[in-house]
């Protein structure tokens, strides 16, 4: 292949149409978990997350309701991946070893953001939400019915395999992605380029701006006990249940079941199977959707 503008502008619309081809092939579960915030800034602050805001009574004045009550902030992260192509290779035209790269380019860009949201879904139970404890915590503190000092749980611990039940249906998900720049296919590939000049290699590659935090950790639970009806049961309770400062209910219903790839068989029969494991009518079926999710293995 000759050097020159002509061929140099096809190539890198070659490279780019295998990078959207790889974009498209990659998997969009974060979606399901997830409000996606778009950020100006490099550190956004979520002072709000520490106030549910109730409807009272308007007796007198009004009250206003201070939704500033947590410093939790999410700081912006750099993501790049980058390819280089040898101008050799260009020259012999050996470009078809090129073409599944940029596709997979593409698939690795495209599912970061399942990659970063899963992962710190995972980490929740070593990790803190607004509140300063972690986000899958045994007490997380709460402002009680008669103006005392409480604790409530989102978790009930143990060792397994961690599987989560959710409510995504409120405005506000569990997770929260902040972007300030989403991944955008930029190249160096011009002949005056130092890369190009100096060390004979076209550049191609594609960034971002984002990071991943948490919501409202009362719409969620934590397990890492057995996924079966018992632990199911109390999971399921205790998010229904869940309430806010002053002892007001939430509404919650979980509707989620989220498990990696070893919990599948256990999510698909408690949510699927007619009968329980005893034989008896499993009333668990139907309550919540299963997703399976590798980026949880």
């Amino acid at each position: 292949m000759l050097i020159n503008s002509t061929n140099l502008d096809a190539l890198r619309v070659g490279f780019k149409t295998s990078f959207q081809g790889g974009l498209g092939q990659a998997t969009s579960q974060y979606q399901r978990i997830t409000t996606v915030v778009t950020s100006t800034q490099k550190e956004q602050k979520y002072g709000w997350l520490g106030k549910i805001p109730n409807v009272r009574e308007w007796i007198g004045a009004r009250v206003v309701q201070n939704l500033s009550l947590s410093d939790y902030s999410i700081k912006e992260k750099a993501l790049e991946l980058t390819l280089g192509v040898d101008r050799d290779d260009i020259e012999t035209d050996n470009l078809g070893i090129y073409a599944p790269l940029f596709t997979e380019m593409g698939s690795s860009t495209g599912s970061t953001w399942d990659r970063l949201v899963f992962g710190a879904l995972k980490a929740g139970f070593t990790t803190n939400c607004y509140d300063g404890q972690y986000f899958f915590d045994t007490d997380h503190p709460v402002i009680l019915e008669d103006g005392s000092l409480g604790t409530v749980a989102n978790t009930d611990g143990g060792s397994g395999s961690p599987w989560f039940l959710l409510d995504v249906t409120r405005a506000l998900k569990p997770m929260i992605l902040q972007k300030r720049k989403d991944f955008e296919f930029v190249s160096k590939d011009k002949l005056t380029d130092e890369n190009v000049f100096n060390n004979k290699e076209f550049i191609y590659g594609a960034d971002a701006r984002a990071n991943v935090g948490y919501g409202f950790w009362q719409f969620a639970w934590g397990s890492k006990q057995p996924l079966n009806a018992t632990n199911y049961a109390t999971a399921r309770a205790a998010l229904s249940g869940m309430k806010g400062d002053h002892g007001r209910p939430l509404g919650l219903t979980p509707n989620l079941l989220v498990v990696p790839p070893s919990l599948e068989s256990a999510g698909r029969k408690l949510l699927n199977s007619e009968n329980g494991s005893g034989g008896e009518t499993n009333e668990w079926k139907g309550t919540a959707e299963l997703l399976v999710t590798p980026w949880l293995a």
